[in-house]
């Protein structure tokens, strides 16, 4: 397919799903491979930051979405109904950490970690689509499996799961100390 065409064609394909897609799935239907349809993407790319457009191609995993710039958000607030915010409380951070650092995991294993029930925090995630569920555990009553959501790394700018910060021991000693705390908070309710 001519190099315009296919810059076309994957223009609209990304335009009308919304969503992400596959570099792969994209690849098959301009019927390139897929490092030709990678630099096709970045050439895209490169277009829509010189040329000042309202669009840009985001990166997530191996997959691509075409979004509104984040500068033009306050410019869509007035045209469109403020979109619903969500609250991320402590709970749900300390929950979402623990999830994101140890996918795929129980809601067992959660609140092995954190100590107290998790179910809420859970809930309230996957609402927010943060998580999804990701399969079942292969071990008796086959319990849910949780992972992140590429809504997760967009709305925590990153472009994939090897870009979060690790964490030190220090740091996972005061999040051992904090559950500790908040158990003995309900003990004492």
């Amino acid at each position: 397919m001519e190099r315009q065409k296919a810059k076309a064609t994957l223009e609209a394909i990304l335009f009308t799903m919304g969503d992400s897609v596959e570099i792969d799935r994209l690849a098959e239907v301009i019927e390139e491979d897929k490092k030709v349809t990678k630099e096709i993407l970045t050439e895209m790319a490169e277009e829509y930051q010189k040329n000042d457009r309202g669009i840009e191609l985001t990166t997530l995993d191996n997959a691509v979405q075409l979004c509104t710039k984040g500068e033009f958000y306050e410019l869509l607030i007035k045209i469109a109904k403020t979109p619903k915010k969500f609250v991320l409380t402590d709970t749900l951070l300390e929950t979402l950490s623990i999830i994101a650092y140890k996918q795929p995991v129980t809601r067992l294993e959660i609140e092995k970690v954190r100590g107290v029930s998790c179910d809420h925090a859970v809930n309230r995630l996957l609402e927010f689509d943060l998580i999804t569920e990701v399969g079942r555990m292969d071990a008796p009553g086959r319990p849910l499996l949780f992972g992140t959501t590429e809504q997760f790394l967009r709305s925590f700018g990153v472009k994939s799961l090897e870009d979060l910060p690790e964490l030190s021991a220090v740091q996972m000693e005061e999040f051992k100390q904090q559950a500790e705390t908040e158990v003995q908070l309900q003990l004492d309710i």
